[in-house]
């Protein structure tokens, strides 16, 4: 029995490369979280810049990261994973310390632009190497430890960031703690780099980046995944627009105690969820996700109740945690070793909807207003349905792919 529970309580055999990748994620995300969710706070009651400038500053980021995603795959596929991943966290540093000395509002546009640039880089290489380090029975575990680390250090870093003054006047602090972290990270990183780099699998001639284009953006199965995954993204999207404008408004402490039961069921579900989702196909895994994260989005615009808004959140979470988890995972299945970062990377895109649908769901609040919660929100449920019919398309295709794959065999 003492063997069997050593057995039960011993951690995943990953490679040290993607462990390494893991713990550096709860880090560098408990160290974003310490500063980057207050920069509005920061921005507004410290510096004095108006909302809307601070808006345009914040969505900067964003577009930013939505343009350069692809290219910060493609580049790692060409130039080497830990490379690029070095660098960009190098820039990445010095960008959370130049927050803490920035003064002048065009300082701010310009740090913006470059946190989104880094993210942008940085997140699509490094799942690129956790899927080049893990095999492919392994993957879905993998990513969902990193999903798990996320959550960790998003859960941990706000609280930390209060603690140490983050949003007000002594925000100085956090910045450079932020940027002390990301900076250990690189040098964690160039440790990996000198120790692992020859356990990567061998490069094959480089692509030129307008024929990765084609092959990446030819790819069907990719194509109806990216194209469902705007909708998935945008759904999500509501959580921290839409859904705080909606509760937030007049039952502020609602909305704070949503939010702890998004932490606490990702904790809870993530693992049972990954093994149940084992036995069946990660786009059949990606058209449940889409459906729970429609009836999760319905449940805060029909009910008032704190429970049955828990419970609304709780399906939501699931949702979540299909879609992104395994959304990585079916990435990992269908992209060419030597073009995994370009997928990766070009998943971005997807967040697209991320910007578009946090703007609708504003439009629909001013025009119908908060009384029609229902009617907003149930709007917002169809949207997110749309994701089903494309990764359903996907499925298809990806079923007749591994069938002439199979015949090709048995002619072979």
């Amino acid at each position: 029995m003492k063997i069997n529970a050593k057995r039960r309580m011993r951690l995943p055999a990953f490679h040290p490369v993607a462990w390494g990748v893991i713990i550096g994620t709860f880090l560098s995300r408990t160290g974003f979280f310490m500063t980057l969710p207050f920069l509005g706070i920061y921005l507004g009651k410290v510096k004095g810049i108006d909302p809307a400038t601070i808006g345009a500053i914040l969505a900067v980021s964003l577009f930013a990261g939505t343009l350069c995603s692809f290219v910060g795959g493609a580049l790692s596929d060409r130039l080497g994973r830990y490379l690029v991943m070095i660098a960009s966290m190098a820039l990445w540093s010095l960008v959370l310390a130049g927050f803490a000395f920035a003064n002048a509002t065009w300082m701010f546009f310009v740090l913006s632009g470059l946190n989104g640039l880094c993210r942008s880089i940085f997140e699509p290489t490094a799942r690129a190497l956790l899927a080049d380090v893990t095999p492919a029975e392994q993957r879905s575990d993998v990513f969902n430890a990193r999903y798990f680390a996320i959550n960790i250090g998003g859960a941990i870093g706000p609280l930390v960031g209060l603690k140490l003054g983050a949003g007000g006047a002594s925000s100085f602090l956090p910045f450079m703690v932020s940027a002390g972290i990301f900076a250990v990270y690189a040098v964690v990183l160039v440790f990996f780099m000198i120790a692992f780099n020859q356990q990567l699998p061998e490069k094959s001639a480089p692509v030129a980046m307008r024929k990765m284009v084609q092959i990446v953006f030819t790819d069907k199965v990719f194509l109806y995944f990216l194209l469902g995954n705007v909708f998935v993204a945008g759904a999500y999207s509501h959580l921290d627009s839409t859904l705080s404008q909606y509760i937030g408004h007049d039952r502020v402490e609602a909305y704070s105690f949503l939010f702890v039961v998004n932490t606490l069921s990702v904790l809870v579900f993530q693992y049972p969820l990954a093994k149940l989702m084992k036995r069946f196909s990660s786009l059949t895994a990606l058209k449940a996700g889409c459906l729970l994260f429609g009836l999760g989005l319905f449940g805060f615009g029909v009910f008032h109740n704190i429970f049955m808004l828990s419970l609304s959140m709780v399906i939501f979470t699931i949702g979540e945690i299909l879609c992104f988890v395994i959304g990585d995972v079916l990435i990992g299945e269908i992209a060419p070793e030597h073009l995994r970062g370009a997928y990766y990377g070009a998943s971005g895109f997807a967040f697209i909807g991320q910007s578009a649908c946090a703007w609708l769901g504003g439009i629909l609040l001013n025009v119908f207003g908060f009384g029609q919660g229902p009617l907003i929100f149930g709007i917002l449920m169809l949207l997110t349905f749309l994701a089903f019919p494309f990764f359903h398309r996907g499925q298809q295709l990806r079923g007749q792919q591994h069938r002439v794959e199979r015949t090709s065999g048995v002619v072979a």
